[in-house]
């Protein structure tokens, strides 16, 4: 008998297994999956990798329980299709969910699965995306189920702010299988397929007697607009998969790397002569700081994160001059642009992501100062405020402010001031930098003498005036030095970039320490 007739049944075997890999929970359950709207596993992952580089591990891993007849129940892969590829030529970790297996449901050993690619990811410096669509605990396992939990939930721990973590969710994502996402640093979310809760609605009822469906509790609608728990939501997977892409090109790769250059053909010397009149003569009439940024970024392309949530401020990624930027804005069409709990936690985060990851960080100030009101003091806007002074005094990345109009009291200093190290902060001739509004201000300065003047009304707008002229300006902010420049806003994108042209080898670190303690 030959070798060859000899490695026969092995090949046969290995062929054999790999296709009840491939097959996941079999062709029922996966025409089911479709029928739901919902890709395969093996789908998701041919259009998140580029074609051809994706290399699979564990591809025969099959579980260990033998209790409630699970030991004739085993399927090679055991419901997590693992490895890694590429996207856009740049190494990524991968894991994904598959649902025709066991509910996607998950045992010891596919939570092995997934720690493995973690681990090398760390490793070697790259990206982990992880694409959820599970039922939870595999309840036949017990306590081994929720071991896996534990082990992956440590290491999206000490991987943050090391290697990027991203999540998508594709289907339900529920009770302890939430906290793996939360701790990563973005979570795209798809309209009518996916949510996310910690109990669903049928505990719900039975506890506190509301009635309430899967996507009102934690739907991609709840977690984008209510919650802010997660950053995007999609119409379907396939665009939730390509915002995923486009996301990844915005990043590097880990923490030791500069944010990724992509060539363009839009000039750093481009002034804007629309920039000239966006900014309204009258301070108390609203624009879209959008559609300031958009026209200083490269290819007027703004990549918003957390579009729906605290619209107050923008956060999200732009180019200036082929390089990634962080972009933070108040955003005066919303609430006139006044920092709140939410807002200040939505942009805490992002500076600091941006801090982990090496990207700098422009930001755009037109802000009138902190919501008033027993709501917000209540609910905790001193220590929700401090996250975001906090996150701006400790960053070390370049970080370049525009004033564009109001900077009033504390939201001055908490908006990237240059007194807690803003590298460059300029500002435009119609900034308004003071403790506060020149009304209010007047209000309060002169109110012993409006009570005993003749004419109290022309009285006070000649006081209004006077103080306009004397702090609701930049120049006196500039003859201080805490402003660099004081600029013409159709030149804002040459400035900023020259600026970070400038600030690019900035080496800046903060006093030795384990970790500072932000106020949470």
């Amino acid at each position: 008998m030959s070798e060859t007739t000899e490695r026969d049944p092995l090949r046969l075997r290995l062929a054999q297994l790999e296709a009840a890999a491939e097959a996941g929970g079999g062709k029922e359950r996966t025409e089911k999956q479709h029928k739901d709207g919902k890709l395969t596993a093996r789908e998701r992952l041919a259009l998140l990798l580029d074609t051809g580089s994706f290399t699979e591990l564990d591809k025969f891993v099959t579980h260990r329980a033998t209790d409630f007849g699970m030991a004739d129940k085993k399927i090679p892969g055991d419901g997590v299709v693992t490895g890694y590829g590429t996207i856009d030529g740049r190494q990524v970790f991968v894991f994904a969910q598959d649902f025709t297996v066991f509910g996607g449901s998950l045992s010891g050993a596919y939570a092995q699965k997934i720690c493995k690619v973690m681990d090398l990811a760390t490793r070697v410096g790259a990206p982990i995306i992880g694409l959820n669509d599970s039922g939870g605990a595999r309840i036949q396992e017990g306590v081994e189920s929720l071991a896996g939990y534990a082990d992956i939930f440590l290491r999206n721990t000490l991987s943050s702010g090391v290697v990027p973590q991203l999540s998508v969710i594709l289907g339900p994502c529920a009770g302890g299988a939430v906290y793996s996402p939360a701790i990563t640093d973005f979570i795209v979310m798809t309209k009518d397929t996916s949510y996310m809760f910690i109990t669903g609605p049928d505990v719900i009822k039975t506890v506190t007697h509301e009635e309430v469906t899967k996507e009102a509790l934690g739907g991609a609608s709840a977690h984008n607009v209510k919650s802010g728990v997660a950053h995007f939501q999609a119409d379907n997977e396939r665009m939730a998969i390509a915002l995923t892409r486009e996301l990844l090109s915005y990043l590097p790769s880990n923490n030791h790397d500069d944010p990724p250059l992509k060539a363009t053909d839009d000039s750093p010397a481009r002034e804007e002569l629309a920039l000239a009149n966006l900014v309204p003569a009258n301070p108390n009439k609203p624009y879209d700081m959008r559609d300031l940024v958009k026209l200083v970024v490269d290819d007027k392309r703004f990549f918003e994160v957390q579009a729906d949530y605290a619209k107050n401020i923008i956060i999200g990624f732009g180019r200036l001059n082929g390089r990634s930027v962080g972009v933070v804005g108040n955003n005066p069409a919303v609430l006139a642009g006044v920092l709140d709990i939410d807002a200040s936690v939505k942009a805490a985060r992002f500076v600091r992501f941006c801090d982990c990851f090496n990207i700098p960080l422009v930001t755009f100030v037109d802000v009138p100062g902190f919501l008033p009101g027993t709501a917000q003091e209540w609910g905790g806007i001193i220590k929700h405020g401090a996250k975001l002074l906090y996150a701006y005094a400790e960053a070390t990345v370049p970080k370049v402010t525009v004033i564009t109009r109001k900077a009033y009291g504390g939201a001055y200093d908490v908006m990237a001031s240059k007194h807690i190290r803003a590298d460059m902060n300029f500002a435009y001739p119609t900034a308004e930098i003071a403790v506060m509004g020149p009304e209010g201000a007047v209000n309060i300065i002169f109110r012993k003498e409006l009570e005993g003047a003749k004419d109290a009304a022309v009285e006070k707008a000649r006081l209004v005036a006077d103080y306009r002229e004397k702090f609701a300006n930049p120049f006196k902010a500039a003859e201080l030095g805490y402003i660099d420049e004081v600029i013409r806003p159709e030149a804002t994108r040459p400035k900023v970039i020259r600026a970070l042209e400038m600030l690019k080898d900035k080496r800046q670190e903060n006093l030795p320490r384990k970790h500072g303690n932000i106020p949470l």
